[in-house]
């Protein structure tokens, strides 16, 4: 284990509880496909653990030994260059499986925006449980399926998108994370700093700036507090025809009743 690793905490099962039947997340996550009386075997292969905001607890290159099912908090995933650079390829909140690597390696590393809390599975065991509950491994395809989807829209976002066109697409795509299809929210919670939201869009923080603050001021979005944000009626109005076709992408998706990902704070 890597120093960026070593600060983690593993939970201790309580004598007599079931974490997994007493698990928030497992409702829109693909634990969700084990019957209530085989939980109990779920919770024998795998390992609580809690990690502190800016933490690490997936390192890319390192062996792709286990697999991550976040239950609590808010992480980002990311790729470094050679050269020290990030680029942030995604977040993941309650609900949302990591690990489904192609390689014998990460592919990206993880770490913590807030307190996180995840469920590891080693791998060999996790393939087991799959023979036996066959509708977790469909779940599994469908994350897979989905995380193909969600690379292409990045894709067509940061290769043709303007700025003001890239944070109106994240804005957007938060008002529906965790929302049931056909519907979204106008006030969400963004527990990421603009330096991640810079770098997810491929922006400077200085652009993010500007743009956040010339939608405020033409009262489209109005930022409730630290790590809240509120689309005005009138920004929901002009973004309406947007949202209806993200709305569509995301409903088309196989798992599009599960929560998705989720995001960070100003």
């Amino acid at each position: 284990m890597t120093a960026r690793l070593a600060h983690l905490r593993i939970l201790e099962p309580h004598a007599g509880v079931d974490p997994c039947s007493t698990c928030e997340a497992r409702a829109v996550s693909v634990c969700s496909a084990v019957p209530d009386g085989d939980l109990a075997r779920l919770a024998t292969i795998m390992v609580t653990t809690e990690v502190a905001a800016g933490q690490g607890f997936i390192d890319e290159g390192e062996p792709a030994s286990c697999f991550f099912n976040v239950t609590v908090g808010t992480a980002k995933l990311f790729k470094l260059l050679p050269d020290g650079r990030r680029q942030i390829t995604g977040f993941v909140g309650p609900g949302q499986f990591l690990g489904l690597a192609v390689s014998d390696t990460y592919a990206f590393s993880a770490e913590a925006i807030e307190h996180v809390r995840y469920c590891r599975f080693p791998r060999s065991a996790l393939r087991t449980v799959l023979d036996d509950f066959p509708q977790m491994g469909k779940l599994l395809i469908e994350v897979a399926s989905n995380e193909l989807v969600a690379a292409q829209e990045q894709m067509l976002l940061l290769g043709r998108k303007t700025a003001r066109e890239r944070l109106a697409s994240f804005l957007l795509a938060q008002s529906l994370q965790g929302m049931p299809c056909g519907h979204s929210r106008r006030r969400f919670r963004l527990p990421m700093t603009r330096v991640d939201i810079a770098d997810y869009l491929g922006l400077t923080i200085e652009t993010v700036s500007r743009t956040l603050t010339r939608l405020r001021a033409e009262g489209l979005i109005d930022i409730a507090s630290q790590t809240g944000l509120e689309i005005s009626p009138s920004g929901w109005k002009a973004w309406r025809a947007v949202c209806s076709e993200q709305r569509r992408r995301v409903c088309a998706r196989p798992d599009s009743n599960r929560q998705g990902v989720s995001s960070g704070g100003f």
